[in-house]
């Protein structure tokens, strides 16, 4: 039960109460998809997922993986058609600077500041219906130093 007395905190009403938007099942459908079709795109090519939406106070890392000995923060980005640009093109220098604060503050929590690491981009492209045009990765699309 929220304070209101209205039933069980939900994120929506939550959202609702700081003044923020609910979040669009449409938009949060499209990114689960994507990171689903990413997360078994990386997986066929060897990578291992080991954590999915990792939240801290600096945000969220959609896909946490290994390969080989180096872990792999993923950012996915998902699109349907060209309207609004590619997804790689959603990347913006706030997000990166927020990918590189949420890796560094994963590897402190679990203890593996000195473990080797990158952070990744996969790009899926969609038509507008919702079919797979492509997925696209870019490793160690994010440097520390940006």
């Amino acid at each position: 039960m929220d304070e209101s007395g209205r039933g069980p905190a939900t994120p929506a009403r939550e959202a609702r109460s700081r003044g923020a938007k609910p979040p669009d099942r449409r938009r949060v459908a499209l990114g689960s998809g994507g990171e689903r079709l990413a997360a078994a795109w990386l997986v066929a090519r060897g990578m291992r997922v080991i954590e999915r939406n990792w939240r801290c106070p600096y945000g969220e890392l959609d896909l946490i993986a290994e390969e080989a000995e180096t872990l792999v923060f993923v950012e996915v980005k998902t699109r349907r058609g060209e309207r609004m640009g590619t997804p790689e093109e959603a990347i913006t220098p706030a997000k990166r600077r927020h990918l590189v604060a949420a890796s560094l503050a994963y590897l402190a929590e679990h203890a593996r500041e000195d473990a080797p690491y990158r952070i990744d981009v996969v790009a899926v492209q969609l038509t507008p219906a919702g079919a797979l045009v492509a997925v696209r990765h870019y490793a160690n699309a994010i440097a520390l130093e940006e």
